[in-house]
């Protein structure tokens, strides 16, 4: 398991609306061609750096496919990265103000401290 992926998957996703929308129509899809594509590309590193070992578990992978942000939590991806990115995706589809973060908590209230380890 890599927090690392996790969260660079999060946090690359929630950087680009385009990506945003694709996630979000196609979770499956955008996970798979993410992961064979961007997974090893080295953040913040001029030219076409890559890395060749980073790829997800097939827990991460179904977790991401599913938007099942309760799993990817247990799984220990980062907090904030994982509530931006599905606040992006999900808050349009609520009629109340706050009310995705409601659910998002609601369905997380089983945690208490201390919570999954969120260090890379």
């Amino acid at each position: 398991m890599s927090k690392y992926l996790l969260d660079k998957f999060l946090y690359t996703i929630d950087r680009d609306p385009d990506l945003v929308e694709r996630y979000r129509e196609d979770p499956r899809g955008t996970t798979a061609w993410w992961e064979a594509e961007r997974a090893n590309v080295i953040l913040n590193c001029p030219g076409m750096e890559r890395s060749t070992w980073l790829k997800f578990t097939d827990t991460e992978r179904d977790a991401l496919a599913s938007h099942d942000y309760v799993k990817l939590f247990e799984l220990g991806a980062h907090n904030f990265l994982l509530l931006t990115l599905f606040i992006a995706l999900f808050e349009r589809d609520y009629d109340e103000p706050l009310a995705f973060q409601r659910e998002f908590a609601a369905r997380l209230a089983h945690w208490s401290v201390p919570y999954p380890d969120i260090s890379t």
